[in-house]
């Protein structure tokens, strides 16, 4: 037996996977602010969060593409 999810269950969890991915990035934020407000900032450790970043926001722009994919377009 299969269950298909509704547009609108979709969209929740789909929300919800956003919203993680918006915590991880401020997350990130903050650990380059700690770090950049040292005397001498880890150059391999400001590199490996700005990767992260850049990852993660990938993540949330094919997120929030599939969000719109889902989304009725009102007229």
């Amino acid at each position: 037996m299969t269950i298909e999810l509704t547009n609108e269950e979709k969209l929740g969890i789909v929300e919800q996977h956003i919203k993680s991915i918006d915590y991880g990035i401020y997350g990130i934020q903050l650990d380059l602010i700690e770090i950049n407000a040292t005397s001498s900032p880890d150059a391999s450790q400001v590199t490996n969060l700005g990767t992260r970043l850049t990852a993660l926001n990938a993540k949330r722009v094919a997120l929030v593409t599939e969000k719109n994919s889902l989304t009725p377009v009102q007229e």
